[in-house]
């Protein structure tokens, strides 16, 4: 597994919170079976690709999600362990 760097270049538009929590649902419903293509032809309302784009970007660097090789996209973020690990600290 790999960041994503799926954007370069100047941004045309930005997507607004409501989009990128609606492609985050649609990312983390998916349980990690589905493409780029797949998620993006799955979202209950249509997004230009640029945005989604834009969108899949920042939440890799967010650290929520992750690409494989396959263009298979992963939900990583996990609040309730990052609590614990927050409170508890990490043991080497």
């Amino acid at each position: 597994m790999q960041q994503m760097m799926v954007f370069k270049g100047d941004v045309l538009r930005y997507p607004r919170l409501d989009t990128i929590l609606m492609i985050e649902e649609a990312i983390y419903k998916s349980k990690g079976k589905r493409t780029v293509r797949q998620i993006w032809k799955s979202l209950p309302k249509k997004v230009m690709w640029q945005t989604f784009m834009t969108a899949l970007e920042y939440l890799a660097h967010s650290g929520k999600i992750l690409m494989d090789e396959d263009k298979t996209i992963v939900w990583i973020w996990n609040p309730k362990l990052m609590t614990r690990v927050k409170r508890e600290g990490v043991e080497a």
